[in-house]
């Protein structure tokens, strides 16, 4: 069986600043194919101002996408706002498909966690994990929402928007490794099945950050084999609890002299391989 891949290329848009992941959707789904790993790429919706409002401030949201307002990477790119459409879109999708059925899916993406009501900033604009959030909770009136983001820098951004839309009560939260930095590393994965306990949640919205890895410029606490053991933890609790999750990928900076992200891919790619191994449709 495979995993579901929410994508389209047009989620993927070069910018100027020193973060690759505008552009790495279509990066990562070249290298998933040329390896024929098991994922089958599912269709995105993309969202408009309506959507993404539900989550920010319409001013900001009208501001990004007619270029008025500079975007997370600090431009205002047509091409980057048009491209938010869609890795929001992603995301909602990919949720939206594990509320309703259950199991594992991809959100090939980055760029959320810093994105707050009314602005963005580090490399995030949008915040698709609280969009994806708020479009659950028109669903149900009852669903928990976990977030249990495992990217290397603390979600100020989601805090922000959960606090501003009074959401402590439907949507947790698990953010900030940099902040554990102290801690051994086997520590620190020992302590992921009590995390996501405490979260308390019926769905698992799961970033799997890069920049965790230790020779990130922006990071570094974990080798690439304990990434691997991260997010098999994560995954085969999700299997033993039958609880839907939905992934993306979050940070990643280690970006080669000629422009090009091998380690990023690698990460991603085992993030990829460790859900492989506990998916069961």
């Amino acid at each position: 069986m495979k995993i579901p891949v929410f994508y389209d290329s047009r989620m993927a848009a070069a910018n100027s600043s020193r973060s690759p992941s505008s552009a790495k959707p279509s990066q990562v789904l070249e290298d998933w194919h040329s390896l024929s790993l098991p994922i089958e790429v599912a269709k995105v919706q993309p969202l408009g101002a309506d959507e993404l409002a539900k989550a920010h401030s319409r001013k900001y949201v009208q501001g990004v996408l007619t270029g008025q307002i500079e975007n997370g990477f600090g431009d205002r790119c047509p091409l980057i706002a048009e491209s938010l459409k869609w890795t929001n879109g992603s995301f909602v999708s990919a949720a939206a498909h594990v509320y309703r059925h259950g199991g594992f899916a991809c959100s090939p993406t980055s760029g959320f966690h810093h994105a707050g009501y009314a602005e963005g900033g580090a490399f995030c604009t949008f915040n698709g994990l609280m969009v994806a959030a708020m479009f659950l909770m028109e669903e149900s009136d009852s669903i928990r929402i976990g977030i249990l983001d495992m990217d290397y820098h603390y979600g100020d951004g989601t805090a922000e928007i959960i606090d501003r839309l009074q959401l402590r009560e439907r949507v947790s939260q698990v953010s900030g490794w940099g902040d554990w930095k102290r801690c051994k590393p086997q520590q620190m994965l020992e302590e992921i099945p009590t995390m996501i306990d405490g979260l308390e949640c019926d769905i698992l919205f799961y970033q799997a950050g890069a920049d965790m890895h230790i020779d990130d410029p922006l990071g570094g606490s974990l080798t690439t084999e304990e990434l691997r053991q991260r997010d098999q933890i994560v995954f085969e609790y999700c299997k033993k609890n039958d609880l839907p999750c939905v992934w993306n990928f979050a940070g990643g900076y280690q970006v080669e002299s000629d422009g090009s992200i091998p380690k990023v891919l690698e990460i991603h790619r085992n993030t990829l391989l460790a859900n492989c191994d506990t998916f069961d449709p």
